[in-house]
């Protein structure tokens, strides 16, 4: 028996169907399209306004259609893992209702919270599920209704976030030089003061005054985050680099978190990559958090060919950062 790799064999994704436009923006906060466009790169955004639905809604979705596109027995699926800062309840975990809701019948299922770093480090962590030849399929989807955290009243954060969710099939596989190779995660603990939602947590429970005082919103110190957003992503996307040898030239894709787009153009800067090496979908999605790098990933699935070098990379609250190298295991451009 050869040594087990854990690959990608193929991506789903859901976004709602409401679209939240900067003109529309500007008449709910002082702001415009072309402030919004200037600072962050963002155009637009999709949010789940109906009634009733969170993030498991959009989970299944996405992974509905994973399922679809590849095919996949759902009773040969060995775990289902959601990563979300945003789930339906505080229990049960949201995983267990998406998987409920797909009728997995030989599955468990679990939440991973790492803010928007969470598909990342859940990807690492399901990998190396697989590469310890105890599990064959596991089904990793990240998914954040970041519009139940957002202020409408604040312009510096409101214009930032959207909803969705993006979905892989993570299969073993002996073949080699192909699927996850490795790593560079890192937790600097340094966050909390500046992004963080004040209440609702074990320390500041709910309560009338909580609410009164709108304290069950993201606050966030942009300038502080972009700093240390710039600094780790493009930082860990070189030391990712260095471990594996690689060049620019034999980087085919980095697949960033769409937080900002003026973060990923100094990433990209400081390791001294060209743009076109970089997926950007920003512009329509915004930030959904640990959806960003699947939802890119669905967006770009055509275009990824098989062995290409592929650098995943995400900064979020905690702060949690870190970079994962991946050499893509299909071409892309044959999935009808």
């Amino acid at each position: 028996m050869g040594k087990i790799n854990a690959v990608i064999t193929g991506v789903g994704g859901y976004v709602p169907d409401y679209v939240l436009t900067n003109e529309e923006l500007s008449r709910m906060v002082d702001t415009s399209d072309e402030w919004i466009m200037t600072r962050v790169g963002i155009k637009e955004r999709h949010i789940l306004t109906e009634e009733g639905l969170g993030t498991s809604y959009m989970a299944r979705k996405a992974a509905k259609e994973l399922i679809k596109k590849t095919g996949v027995d759902p009773d040969t699926i060995d775990a289902l893992i959601v990563t979300t800062t945003t789930p339906d309840y505080k229990f049960p975990s949201t995983a267990s209702i998406v998987l409920g809701k797909l009728g997995l019948k030989n599955a468990f299922a679990f939440d991973l919270e790492a803010a928007c770093c969470g598909f990342i480090y859940t990807l690492d962590v399901a990998a190396s599920m697989i590469q310890s030849g105890r599990f064959k399929k596991i089904i990793v989807i990240g998914a954040d209704k970041m519009s139940s955290l957002v202020d409408y009243q604040d312009r510096s954060t409101c214009v930032l976030f959207g909803d969705g969710a993006g979905a892989v099939l993570l299969e073993a596989t002996e073949e080699e030089n192909v699927g996850v190779v490795n790593s560079y995660m890192r937790t600097d603990g340094k966050g909390l003061p500046f992004l963080h939602m004040k209440a609702g947590g074990s320390i500041c429970p709910p309560s009338k005054f909580t609410v009164d005082h709108r304290l069950h919103y993201l606050h966030q110190e942009g300038r502080t985050v972009f700093r240390y957003a710039v600094t780790n992503m493009g930082d860990d996307v070189t030391e990712v680099m260095k471990m594996n040898n690689l060049t620019v030239d034999d980087v085919n894709w980095v697949i960033p978190h769409e937080a900002n787009l003026r973060i990923i153009e100094a990433v990209t800067k400081r390791v001294g990559l060209p743009m076109d090496k970089v997926v950007v979908n920003i512009e329509r999605y915004g930030n959904t958090s640990a959806a960003t790098i699947p939802l890119a990933l669905w967006d770009h699935e055509k275009n990824l060919k098989k062995g290409d070098n592929v650098i995943f990379t995400a900064f979020g609250a905690g702060f949690v950062h870190g970079a994962s190298f991946y050499k893509w295991a299909y071409d892309g451009a044959a999935v009808k």
